[in-house]
């Protein structure tokens, strides 16, 4: 059974499918933010972290 929460930039709705883990990274299919799941129950997704770039140092 898919659970269902609420894009945090859009307000889209995300549909989490069976199997979906915590700290599993997907895409707003509205905005395409990119989303980090927080929480499986209830469902609860955040804007994934953006990767920094360490330029070689």
């Amino acid at each position: 059974m898919s659970k269902m929460t609420d894009c945090p930039v859009c307000d889209a709705e995300i549909k989490l499918e069976e199997g979906t883990e915590q700290g599993e990274l997907l895409s707003c299919a509205e905005c395409g933010s990119e989303l980090e799941v927080i929480n499986i129950n209830p469902a609860e997704v955040a804007e994934a972290p953006q990767e920094e770039e360490d330029w070689g140092e």
